[in-house]
């Protein structure tokens, strides 16, 4: 495997890696216009607060899983992104131009 970049999450002192096919396949999703997004430690409302993305913020979507069905821009679902290790964001925030999965379930 090679590596084209290695990075820190902030915090826990976890490194995430990242292989040069990776990178190449990950897209970026727009977040909903004048939205500051909380980002949650799981897929509900009830998780904590992990950070708040700013305006106009575009995030990567390395895997889907279902949890608490929020209303947002762009709809209802129950559909949480998963954006980096342990952070999690509501579909209903990102334009991802789908109601449905657009990546891998997460673990």
């Amino acid at each position: 495997m090679s590596v084209d970049r290695v990075e820190e999450i902030e915090g826990d002192g976890e490194e995430a890696v990242a292989t040069k096919a990776e990178t190449a396949a990950l897209r970026y999703y727009p977040v909903a216009p004048g939205v500051r997004l909380n980002v949650r430690s799981g897929p509900s409302t009830t998780y904590r607060i992990v950070r708040v993305l700013s305006e106009g913020a575009h995030v990567p979507i390395f895997c889907q899983k279902p949890g608490q069905s929020v209303t947002g821009p762009y709809g209802t679902t129950n559909l949480w992104d998963g954006i980096a290790v342990s952070e999690y964001v509501s579909d209903a925030y990102v334009q991802t131009g789908s109601d449905g999965y657009v990546a891998p379930r997460c673990a």
